[in-house]
């Protein structure tokens, strides 16, 4: 406790911040704080000086007010502030009457009405006269578009009566707020402006005390400069005198123009400014890649501080440059003795609830007649407080579900369907009267004191309970705004409106406030200083924002009006960012080092200007962090046969190698491993269209049918010609099995649906023309056929198996043929080297031939015959058969299959399969 204390007298005795110095000046100055008035850039700031004040208060006196600036002007203005959605519902009204037919609906409205708001507020904070600027945008508009035109067409008429309109839309707007007492910030800021002689001379001799400002409008400029002509007002400005030197540097921009052009320097000096920046400190750029490694990275800083610190983290701010990084941050701190405060709010964005209400909008959103869109219900169902609705009478009934639409290829679901999942909660969530916004509203806010029911019986649910009450908050605002404004009449539009309420919704942390590590957002570090500082995301188009503008306003009018732009913006950051360094002297900086980001993708001109100024450079360490990874010895990916693995070996090798797993292990032996021995297959999911594997098991399902009649017989033309009106009924039978039926008539799967009822044909015409010249007798289809291999270096018995899709005789030899849906090339079916045949994957498919004709041959014994494959993808190619040449160069190719080719064949497939059941070998990776 005792080094605890004398640390804590060290931190004091090393730093006073500025609020400290300009609390002491003003009580010496006045003696004490009675009828003083302070107004500071934001309410945080407010809480630490009164902290100051009343800690070196020895008897009770009045407080001084304190308020913030938007505190202040609200004050004497005598309107309130309106939420940005009041401001959003009072423009649209104003716009319908102002448009009269020409009108949007709202919620195509609502996507370009918060740029307008935002140069609203700008024209009024800086106190631009209204007519002036829309005709300046009219008439510019006018000029850059079609001015060549001799005509106008009703397009470039309703583009011009746009830009015509916006002031009678701005002064409807204005006066529609005002009659409610009521503005958004810019127009609370013009009314305190033209308030500002009323206000003061309802004042009993105020003095008022202004304390770190930078950057001002031109309302809150005016305001002030009005204020301190009276006696006894002062401003204190928070700025090192280093940047007021340095006329080029941004950080003193805007107090280096309030010197230069208010009449109240002529004869005040400035006061203020610190000597702090120069004195010495560590300063320590870090980069690390993505955003999750600075959140970890940040945690592992603040554990070493706090070790360093003996557990004090009470002069420690932690500023994130992106606000984004909150929960990763707060998931990445270790136990910290003190606690932390944080001033940002928690997003109810973040939690898993605001998931299971945007995927429940979203299912009624993509609702149609044929039911709900399956995506969306794996979606909703995906979503972790999903279990407590599903039905406890079915176990793991998420699971159920999910497989059942998968397995049955389900596009669209009907309440039928998820009746015997949902059970009592199907009325709730799926009923149709919530296609209506306020049935859906009324469903939402159920959902909630469902949810809420079930929640409160379980102790470690409280924080979620406390969520759900802003949820619950959010639509009951919404269901308000639904009864009062007609105008909200679907679901996107209230999807629209709930997304704007969610941004503003936040959770307060509980905390206090002036004790250990501190947590904030950029802005709200103004007027506050710390020993030790971290700043996250400090790149580019974070810190500062870049050249981003979201505004209807060119930034020639701009210049021209003295409304600020990107220049002024970034010198608003560059002014904060310094200030943050003045007093500190451990300074951490950390930026993400990844190009593909969309912003952020490089270090930000404020590390550039820090690290070249001469007389702080001294004073940084710049290193680049990277994530401790161990590489492997050994980058092919083996394992090791053990006994269990042998014993599944063993296992499929006495139930039969296929030809296609055996294939797969030619491939890569990996992927042999996880299909084959592992049984690991790829994710189920829904096909919404039919992929290729499932095409060809309808070719071939229909084509079993179609023909199956003809085993054992000598094809004929009119029997062929005969089964072609057959065939699309056929294809839809067998299509149906795996798709609803009505994707036969819709989208992709109508066309492939057609595609397959052409191959069925193309195959008839093709085997009608093969019978001009050849007679063809059909001798077996979906032939399921094994053998037993004798491979004496093997000691379990080992089987070869296959389906041989067809066997026929063709002008009396016999044919092994495989259908294959898609493209295959002759040269795939050629050996030079029988070696490639289980070493090179081009060769698979010869593979598999050669494997159906060693089955075929050992079951009937015959001398020779042929096989080969024909693909539906180019018919015109004809039967592509397995054939052997001399040479690659070679043009004649031998496709006679007898005993001394399938002796040669033997020699690598046993090679290939002792290979496979050697324990001594691993089953390793092949690497391209």
């Amino acid at each position: 406790k005792e080094s605890s204390a004398n640390a804590e007298l060290f931190l004091f005795l090393v730093m006073r911040s500025f609020l400290e110095e300009v609390a002491d000046e003003v009580r010496r100055k006045y003696g004490s704080f009675e009828d003083i008035v302070f107004v500071l850039p934001n309410r945080r700031s407010g809480t630490f000086l009164k902290n100051y004040i009343g800690r070196d208060t020895r008897s009770t006196v009045f407080a001084p007010e304190i308020y913030s600036i938007e505190q202040f002007v609200e004050v004497i203005s005598g309107i309130s502030y309106a939420t940005s959605t009041e401001q959003l519902f009072e423009l649209y009204q104003a716009y319908l009457e102002t448009e009269g037919d020409k009108k949007e609906s709202f919620l195509e409205f609502s996507k370009w009405a918060g740029t307008l708001l935002s140069d609203f507020d700008e024209i009024d904070r800086y106190l631009i006269p209204h007519r002036k600027i829309f005709s300046y945008l009219s008439d510019i508009n006018e000029v850059n578009h079609w001015y060549l035109q001799k005509e106008r067409t009703p397009l470039m008429e309703e583009y011009i009566r746009f830009w015509n309109s916006l002031d009678s839309l701005y002064k409807g707007f204005r006066k529609r707020l005002l009659s409610h007492k009521r503005g958004h910030e810019g127009l609370v800021y013009r009314r305190a402006y033209e308030s500002i002689e009323d206000y003061l001379n309802s004042l009993n001799g105020s003095r008022h005390i202004f304390i770190g400002f930078n950057a001002l409008n031109e309302a809150e400029s005016r305001i002030i400069q009005t204020i301190l002509n009276r006696p006894g007002s002062e401003i204190y400005w928070d700025i090192d005198q280093y940047f007021l030197d340095e006329g080029y540097h941004d950080a003193g921009l805007f107090i280096r123009r309030h010197l230069n052009t208010w009449k109240y320097f002529r004869d005040h000096p400035i006061s203020g400014t610190s000597a702090h920046y120069l004195t010495p400190k560590n300063i320590e750029i870090t980069g690390v890649p993505k955003y999750v490694s600075q959140a970890k990275y940040i945690g592992h800083l603040i554990g070493k501080i706090q070790e360093e610190e003996g557990g004090l983290l009470q002069n420690t701010a932690l500023v994130l440059g992106d606000e984004s990084l909150l929960n990763p941050v707060l998931n990445s701190l270790p136990s910290l003795s003190k606690g932390v405060n944080i001033t940002m709010g928690y997003p109810i964005t973040s939690t898993t609830l605001n998931g299971l209400f945007t995927q429940f909008i979203e299912l009624y959103l993509h609702h149609d007649t044929r039911g709900w869109y399956y995506k969306n219900i794996l979606n909703f169902i995906s979503q972790p407080h999903i279990d407590l609705l599903l039905s406890s009478e079915v176990p793991d009934a998420s699971q159920k579900l999910r497989l059942e639409i998968q397995n049955k290829n389900l596009t669209f679901l009907t309440v039928d369907f998820l009746k015997s999942y949902f059970k009592a909660d199907t009325d709730l969530l799926f009923n149709p009267r919530n296609y209506k916004p306020e049935y859906f509203l009324r469903s939402c806010s159920l959902l909630v004191d469902r949810l809420r029911g079930i929640l409160e019986t379980e102790d470690d649910r409280s924080m979620e309970v406390e969520y759900l009450f802003s949820f619950f908050t959010i639509f009951n605002q919404l269901t308000e705004w639904t009864l009062h404004f007609p105008y909200i009449k679907d679901i996107a539009t209230i999807q629209a409106l709930y997304r704007e309420l969610l941004i503003q919704q936040k959770i307060d942390f509980q905390g206090e406030p002036l004790e250990g590590l501190q947590i904030m957002g950029m802005l709200e570090s103004r007027v506050l200083d710390f020993e030790t500082v971290i700043i996250s995301s400090v790149n580019e188009g974070i810190l500062p924002a870049g050249k981003t503008s979201n505004s209807f306003i060119p930034y020639d009018v701009k210049k021209e009006l003295g409304l600020p732009t990107y220049k002024e913006k970034d010198a608003v950051y560059t002014y904060h960012f310094y200030r943050l360094l003045q007093r500190a002297s451990k300074v951490y900086l950390i930026y993400n080092t990844e190009p593909d980001v969309l912003v952020g993708g490089e270090p930000s001109r404020l590390i550039h200007q820090l690290r070249n100024d001469r007389n702080v450079s001294g004073s940084i360490a710049h290193q680049i962090g990277i994530s401790a990874i161990q590489p492997a010895d050994n980058m092919v990916f083996k394992i090791p046969k053990n006994d269990n693995l042998m014993v599944a070996i063993e296992h499929i090798a006495g139930k039969g190698f296929s030809p296609t797993s055996l294939s797969q292990y030619i491939r890569d032996p990996l992927e042999f491993y996880k299909r084959t021995i592992l049984k690991i297959e790829d994710s189920p999911s829904v096909d919404e269209t039919v992929d290729p594997r499932t095409m060809g098991t309808i070719i071939h399902n229909s084509l079993e049918e179609l023909l199956q009649p003809f085993v054992g017989a000598y094809l004929s033309r009119e029997r062929l010609e005969a089964i072609k009106p057959s065939i699309e009924d056929l294809v839809r039978r067998h299509f149906i099995q795996f798709y609803d039926e009505a994707a036969l008539h819709q989208g992709q799967n109508s066309l492939a649906y057609k595609v397959i009822i052409r191959y069925l044909l193309n195959f008839i015409d093709y085997e009608i023309q093969q019978l001009q010249h050849h007679q063809i007798k059909l001798l077996g289809l979906e032939m399921d056929l094994s053998i037993d291999l004798d491979i004496p270096e093997i000691s379990f018995p080992v089987r070869l198996r296959g389906k041989l899709d067809r066997v026929d005789e063709v002008d009396g030899r016999i044919r092994i043929l495989d259908y294959k849906t898609g493209r295959v090339k002759l040269s795939d079916m050629n050996v030079v080297n029988w070696e490639d045949l289980t070493s090179d994957p081009e060769r698979d498919k010869a593979f598999q031939v050669l494997c159906y004709a060693l089955l075929y041959l050992e079951h009937q014994k015959i001398d020779d015959m042929e096989a080969g494959i024909l693909s539906f993808r180019n018919f015109n190619e004809g039967f592509l058969s397995f054939g052997t040449k001399k040479t690659t160069r070679a043009r004649d190719r031998d496709t006679t299959i007898d005993q001394e080719v399938l002796q040669r064949f033997k020699t690598e497939l046993k090679r290939l399969i002792c290979e496979i059941c050697n324990i001594a070998l691993p089953i390793e990776e092949k690497v391209e």
